[in-house]
């Protein structure tokens, strides 16, 4: 079974050898770098290639030892060494429904960064507490995924917590994984805010947009655009919280607002805004251009009441339920802790 699943079944993993090493042989030549800017084409190509060889490979090479020995083992009689092998071909069936389901991101942008923002919604000081609690459960689900985490943009919330926070996540297909978040996120707990200990319920909204690079071109007008710079808030340091340095960008004609506070200088602040507002400019142009992609985003709806794409139950019993795919899990704390593979696994299964 995953034998002929990678060799020729949907990953074609001899095709993509043979053209991983077709692009090798260009750029061994003399005149590769005659073009640079064809040549960093080809460069990303051939690097795209690679990480799907690469995994598969190795998966494949993995299987072929087990299928070499598991006999032998059954032969002698060697009930640890049977039990090493079925559990090492539980491991690589788990790594091929991984790479099953990042076979599914095959779109446009799926294979970008992306910044992920948090927004509190109804619930006033639970809301956004409730906001903290997503980005650090963003933060560790990034860490298992060995991503790169940047905090872009936040804002405090008036009493705790933060009323938005924008965060910037590098690494394969963050993007197209990131996407299955997007949605109002809804929790109901016991509010450690009400001293008569009454259960709450509060909102937030996650939306997400892919990191768009020098490569793609988008027009952006100066006359369209409203910058202002005000002074960074939260911890930092005497200067960061003297000077202007933070940045908000407003874009006119679509009403899109992009700010950042993340460094002490204006200039490299004003360059984030700037290639955030790239970014929705651009999703926003595909997403027109593209119908498809407009049911991967999902209506947007209010922060609120019945428009809630995940529920998190926390009393009178443990519970996080996806309303899209109905996938669900009653270790709430194993979610809240990072593990949101299951759910974002369903919803590519689902609706890629």
């Amino acid at each position: 079974m995953i034998g002929s699943v990678i060799c020729g079944g949907i990953f074609d993993l001899p095709g993509k050898i043979a053209k991983v090493t077709e692009l090798e042989s260009v750029m061994a030549g003399d005149a590769f770098w005659n073009d640079n800017e064809n040549a960093q084409k080809i460069i990303s190509e051939c690097n795209a290639l690679r990480t799907w060889t690469k995994p598969c490979e190795e998966v494949k090479g993995r299987f072929e030892n087990i299928k070499e020995l598991l006999p032998e083992a059954y032969e002698i009689d060697d009930c640890a060494l049977i039990e090493e092998l079925l559990t090492e071909l539980s491991v690589l069936e788990a790594q091929i429904d991984e790479l099953e389901i990042r076979r599914m991101l095959s779109g446009e942008l799926d294979n970008k960064n992306c910044y992920l923002n948090i927004n509190a919604g109804a619930g006033g000081t639970e809301s956004c507490d409730w906001v903290l609690m997503l980005c650090r459960m963003y933060e560790r689900w990034a860490a298992r995924r060995k991503w790169k985490v940047e905090t872009v943009d936040s804002e405090d919330g008036d009493v705790a917590g933060l009323k938005s926070v924008t965060l910037k996540f590098t690494g394969e297909f963050a993007f197209g994984y990131t996407k299955a978040e997007r949605g109002v996120h809804r929790l109901v707990r016991i509010s450690p805010f009400d001293s008569n200990s009454k259960r709450h319920t509060s909102f937030a909204s996650v939306d997400v947009t892919p990191e768009i690079t020098d490569d793609i071109e988008i027009e952006i007008k100066p006359e369209d655009l409203r910058i202002d710079t005000y002074r960074a808030s939260g911890a930092g340091g005497q200067h960061i919280n003297k000077t202007d340095s933070a940045v908000r960008i407003t874009h006119a004609p679509t009403g899109i607002v992009v700010s950042c506070q993340a460094q002490r200088s204006q200039l490299q602040n004003k360059e984030t805004c700037f290639k955030m507002l790239r970014s929705k400019l651009y999703e926003k142009e595909v997403e027109e251009r593209e119908s498809k992609l407009q049911a991967m985003a999902g209506e947007k709806k209010a922060i609120g009441w019945g428009s809630q794409s995940r529920n998190y139950v926390f009393q009178p019993y443990t519970l996080v339920k996806d309303t899209r795919t109905k996938f669900e899990s009653g270790n709430i704390q194993d979610v809240m802790d990072g593990n949101l593979d299951p759910f974002v696994n369903a919803f590519l299964k689902e609706f890629s």
